[in-house]
């Protein structure tokens, strides 16, 4: 009987260990890469402002009284959560459902389709038209450059950018990597390009990625990670198996209980 019982829970075992072996070539970045040195062939592309875009914009000028004016009303409030906790506040200006922010003395520029050196250029001809200021700087930043990263990462999560340039690379990074169980070979990066979808499947398997156009990434990018087959299947397995495996344990007990 005791050599019954044995058997038995060896059985229960066997079934319950995972069979799937992980393809180590497929968890690993840049198989083929050999020393070497990539001239970059892509830079990252500064980003189109959008709709509901926040802008930080100050304008100065050596007629400090004369500027002061422009930066007195910069009043849509963005609040922001870092990984520790603590939350900052900034002001900025909104752009509108119409594609314009509306500037003291100025009135409504449009930003929407416009690079930030474009805008830039915008509004410095402006000023200078109108007489304004006497050679008048312009600065303009990004004040809601996230980007996404979600699936089979350590710790998913929305990554606020504050200079303004990241790589795909450095977004997983901070998500915590991709775990064991993710696909580096078939990353989805989903853009969105004024109004419209951008999705793109992306090999971190293959070195070609680092002179890709995606290598860095841009406001609003949604980064996600497919669970690889092994992690399906096992978890699918090990569904189907736990009510067999307990129903062995359970019959163990009984057999144990009725003849020791």
């Amino acid at each position: 009987m005791r050599r019954k019982i044995t058997n038995l829970l060896v059985f229960l075992l066997v079934i319950t260990i995972p069979y799937a072996c992980i393809n180590t070539q497929k968890t690993t970045y840049f198989n083929n890469a050999a020393d070497t040195i990539l001239v970059e062939g892509t830079r990252p592309s500064e980003a189109l402002i959008q709709k509901k875009d926040i802008l930080s914009i100050s304008i100065n000028s050596l007629n400090q009284d004369a500027s002061a004016i422009f930066n007195t009303t910069n009043g849509h409030i963005i609040s922001t959560s870092t990984p520790t906790g603590i939350t900052t506040q900034a002001a900025g200006y909104l752009v509108d459902g119409d594609g314009f922010i509306q500037l003291p003395i100025l009135g409504n520029i449009k930003a929407e389709g416009l690079t930030k050196k474009e805008l830039k250029d915008n509004i410095t001809k402006s000023i200078t038209d109108k007489r304004l200021l006497v050679d008048p700087i312009v600065n303009i930043r990004h004040m809601n450059y996230e980007v996404t990263v979600i699936g089979e990462v350590g710790h998913p999560t929305v990554i606020t950018v504050p200079n303004e340039k990241i790589t795909l690379l450095k977004a997983l990074g901070l998500a915590g990597d991709i775990t064991i169980y993710g696909r580096k070979d078939n990353v989805l990066l989903i853009r969105d390009i004024n109004g419209a979808k951008d999705v793109r499947r992306i090999n971190l398997n293959s070195k070609d990625f680092l002179s890709s156009p995606y290598y860095y990434l841009m406001p609003n990018d949604v980064v996600y990670v497919e669970a690889n087959k092994n992690k399906v299947s096992s978890v699918s397995r090990t569904t189907a198996l736990l009510p067999v495996f307990f129903s062995g344990l359970s019959l163990v007990i009984f057999i144990i209980g009725r003849y020791y």
